[in-house]
């Protein structure tokens, strides 16, 4: 008697050639308007999450080399996930063709916040503040809200503070695949000495919020 599968085992069994990878990626992505994780792709192709991490980065070589097929979106790479988003050279256009007729850029302000939580992560309001010279309450809670920023457990120490550290949509907005690739900064100290501070990207020692 011959037994015939279904389409689901038919899709469970099926092995994919890494053309069918590339376009069943590029489908997931563009439908989901956000970050798939590899582990989320890899069952739907039927591989593991770090042969799916793979295939992705192969395909970000090519997807986004503009001089080969120059292209209006860009495929971001994220430590557990992937995601396509718009050129930031075209956000002018995209946001006329979609009536968004307000802007979405981050005050001096929250631009400041969100560099000293970027650079010293995990870190807490009260060395904001001690940075800046002023109270940063609205400008911690204004960056929790746009989800750059989130909580991520107190600090060991008296009034056990809470620590803050960069998302996932942090590097998303910025153009990153993960934090080392933000550009170290060279200061100069008031006694004339040249500083250079890179991301630090160590976990300080905090229990669980």
């Amino acid at each position: 008697m011959k037994v015939t599968a279904s389409p689901q085992e038919e899709t469970e069994i099926r092995a994919y050639t890494p053309e069918e990878q590339f376009s069943i990626i590029e489908a997931c992505l563009f439908a989901a308007g956000h970050p798939l994780t590899y582990a989320r792709l890899a069952e739907v192709l039927g591989i593991t999450p770090a042969a799916c991490a793979d295939v992705v980065e192969k395909m970000a070589v090519v997807y986004n080399n503009a001089d080969a097929f120059p292209r209006g979106i860009l495929l971001v790479r994220f430590p557990e996930s992937c995601q396509l988003v718009t050129r930031e050279e075209w956000g002018a256009e995209v946001k006329e063709a979609l009536g968004i007729r307000r802007g979405g850029n981050l005050s001096a302000s929250l631009l400041e916040v969100l560099a000293v939580v970027a650079y010293h992560q995990p870190t807490t309001r009260t060395f904001i503040d001690t940075v800046r010279g002023v109270d940063s309450s609205y400008a911690v809670g204004a960056l929790t809200e746009k989800n750059l920023i989130e909580p991520c457990g107190k600090l060991d120490a008296p009034g056990r503070p809470t620590l803050y550290r960069t998302t996932t949509d942090f590097l998303r907005v910025f153009g990153l695949s993960r934090l080392e690739e933000l550009p170290a900064v060279t200061l100069k100290t008031d006694a004339g000495e040249v500083v250079e501070i890179v991301p630090e990207t160590e976990q300080t020692p905090a229990d669980p919020a």
